[in-house]
């Protein structure tokens, strides 16, 4: 009994550090490598990030519309490949449209109560290139 319900805490921890996992990867790869500046246009590859209580997360596909620099529309992507509006208003902390800052809004609400931020992995700069090592002849 005591190994099958250490056995499913094990399960659900690494389930939890997983889905942490994705917006972490996508924060540090920004902080490293900065991001282009996010145009207006529409955005069809987005990463939409959501925020869950207990500090869990995880992300899914979308897309988003950006005007004068804000986040006008927010679209989630299912499976098929189709869309849809996430009609619910949403807003930042200061009550605003979102903004962007480094390739990824600001944190967003919206009517529902969850929380989550865009991030727009096409405005990641590429990694710089690294130099190539050499190993040196053992007889010097």
């Amino acid at each position: 009994m005591k190994k099958s319900l250490l056995l499913i805490l094990t399960v659900f921890i690494s389930l939890a550090a997983q889905s942490q996992d994705c917006f972490t990867r996508l924060q540090k790869a920004f902080d490293d490598r900065g991001a282009y500046s996010v145009s207006d246009d529409m955005h069809r590859n987005v990463i939409l990030t959501f925020f869950e209580e207990g500090g869990t997360s995880y992300c899914i596909s979308g897309k988003a519309r950006v005007e004068n620099g804000l986040i006008q529309s927010v679209f989630r992507q299912y499976e098929d490949d189709t869309y849809e509006l996430m009609e619910k208003k949403f807003y930042s902390a200061s009550k605003q449209a979102p903004v962007i800052v480094n390739g990824i809004s600001e944190m967003i609400y919206n009517t529902d109560g969850e929380k989550f931020k865009i991030v727009f992995i096409e405005a990641l700069k590429p990694k710089q290139k690294s130099y190539k090592e050499i190993t040196l002849p053992d007889d010097l």
